[in-house]
């Protein structure tokens, strides 16, 4: 067993194809790195893939891909204290941003030869975690509804995209649910629900941004009542990884809660991958529960 395993989504970006494996293993080497490379496809063989790596004693377990394959194999690294490693071959891969982890491919390899180990906080609920975020309501809704039409009706990504944008305006949905958060009790009615790993900023030009991983909060962003055509903007900004304004939103932060509706399923977003589960919805954070390695610190930046 080599003592470094990275995990490639052979599906990632515009794909990573044998050839592209080819290169990467160079890389890994030219890093000074024994690894073996393991080109997955889909998340059940991601994970497989890193409790192998895990039961067989590798020292280092790297994931490669979007963020929704950084969140499968880091289901598997949760609590083991061996350090994960980020390649992000994503679209927006908004979990590499955050910890400063450069996104040109030869200086993430790098990373995983000469990075320093932090730990950062997970959130899950009902047992599934999330690096970045969840959420309700509209933006599941959207996912599901998008992948539908790309399966049946062969339409690309945005273009199913923007029709599940459109037959939500038409539907304008609200869920109604009761929030249990800091020994309170709250009613809301909103079409979109944020959940998030630590704080993001809502300000200026870093919306979507978190300063720190490490703080020990969830935050909860519920959108108020918007008009159509508000719903339609929460509906793209959501689609490209963005919140709103401040202005748009109740905003609490809180190290757990509970979301509870009348409904007996509700399909819910976790780092981009949508999953149905039955409320009540248990949320709570994971305290420095995912050992990471990003770059060294210059001049005290790079902070979790």
């Amino acid at each position: 067993m080599k003592p470094v395993t990275v995990i490639v989504n052979a599906g990632a970006g515009t794909g990573h194809d044998e050839a592209a494996c080819d290169a990467l293993r160079t890389q890994l080497t030219d890093a000074g790195l024994d690894a073996e490379l393991v080109r997955a496809d889909g998340g059940d063989q991601m994970i497989a893939a890193a409790r192998r790596a895990l039961e067989q004693g590798a020292r280092l377990v790297a994931a490669g891909g979007g963020d929704g394959t950084i969140n499968a194999v880091a289901s598997v690294m949760v609590d083991s204290g061996v350090p994960f490693g980020v390649l992000p071959l994503g679209t927006l891969n908004h979990f590499a941003k955050d910890l400063g982890i450069p996104l040109d491919l030869g200086a993430a390899v790098r990373n995983l030869a000469t990075g320093r180990p932090v730990q950062v906080d997970v959130g899950e609920v009902n047992g599934r975690i999330f690096l970045n975020n969840s959420s309700l309501g509209l933006y599941p809704d959207i996912v599901r509804d998008r992948e539908k039409q790309q399966r049946r009706l062969g339409r690309g990504k945005w273009t199913a995209a923007a029709w599940a944008a459109f037959a939500a305006l038409r539907r304008y949905p609200f869920l109604s649910m009761r929030l249990t958060v800091n020994g309170e009790r709250l009613a809301r009615r909103t079409p979109f629900v944020f959940i998030g790993n630590n704080a993001y900023t809502m300000q200026g030009l870093a919306i979507g941004e978190r300063a720190r991983l490490d703080e020990g909060v969830l935050s909860l962003y519920v959108a108020q009542r918007p008009t159509r055509l508000g719903l339609l903007r929460f509906a793209f900004d959501a689609l490209l990884g963005r919140l709103g304004q401040e202005r748009d939103f109740d905003v609490l932060t809180a190290p757990e809660f509970d979301i509870d509706t009348h409904r007996h399923h509700l399909l819910v977003a976790t780092d981009g991958e949508v999953t149905e589960m039955h409320p009540p919805l248990r949320y709570r954070m994971r305290p420095g529960a995912l050992t990471v390695l990003v770059p060294a610190v210059e001049n005290g930046a790079n902070q979790p």
